[in-house]
């Protein structure tokens, strides 16, 4: 008898595309990360000098992701852990809040520094820089790991203190500041009320 075909990876029958999308973007955008990283020099070649810092935002925070979300780990230990074992954060919510809400508000903050003036990518830098204290609260609140918080001391605080001194340097003022820091806390806002919407109407479990 000829030996039994090895099985192939593939998606799971009947999968849609939006599925494996809100289930797979993590590996992906961590090998996105590392080939952004890899070209940063390229793309900065000839660009004002806090392009580069506030361009690599974005690969440091798709690195951060893959600590964070690999495995599902950080929705499962919000539920777990925050929650109490409502499922306070779906698949599809943590998909919209890191496509749309980081990879997307990143993008923007760039494109703002880019066609408007510098200052306006202190949009990305406050996003950076909430998330990764939000991360360090956690660890004093809970006295324990959380998923993400080695890279957010290790990426995200330097990758933030650079892109926001850079842009210091190059004349962002004390109103591009406030934004930045009000788009960065009102993300994260929005994040925890979303969650208590969900804990307060008794969202059914389903951690695994």
């Amino acid at each position: 008898m000829p030996p039994s075909a090895a099985p192939t990876a593939g998606p799971e029958p009947g999968q849609t595309l939006a599925g494996r999308l809100i289930g797979g973007w993590v590996p992906g955008g961590a090998l996105a990360g590392l080939l952004l990283a890899a070209l940063a020099p390229v793309l900065a070649h000839r660009a004002p000098p806090w392009f580069l810092p506030c361009f690599l935002l974005l690969p440091a925070y798709m690195l951060h992701q893959f600590e964070e979300h690999d495995t599902d780990r950080f929705r499962r230990f919000v539920n777990e852990t925050v929650a109490g074992g409502t499922e306070a954060l779906t698949p599809l919510a943590v998909f919209v809040i890191n496509i749309p809400g980081v990879w997307g508000v990143l993008g923007a903050s760039l494109a703002l520094a880019v066609r408007v003036r510098p200052g306006l990518g202190l949009i990305g830098v406050g996003l950076v820089l909430v998330n990764a204290l939000v991360h360090l609260g956690a660890l004093i609140k809970l006295r324990r790991y959380n998923p993400g918080l080695v890279s957010a001391v290790l990426l995200l605080l330097p990758a933030g203190i650079a892109a926001g001194w850079a842009l210091l340097r190059a004349g962002a003022g004390g109103g591009d500041m406030l934004i930045g820091l009000a788009a960065g806390v009102l993300i994260h806002v929005w994040i925890v009320a979303h969650m208590r919407r969900r804990i307060a109407r008794g969202a059914p479990g389903r951690l695994v």
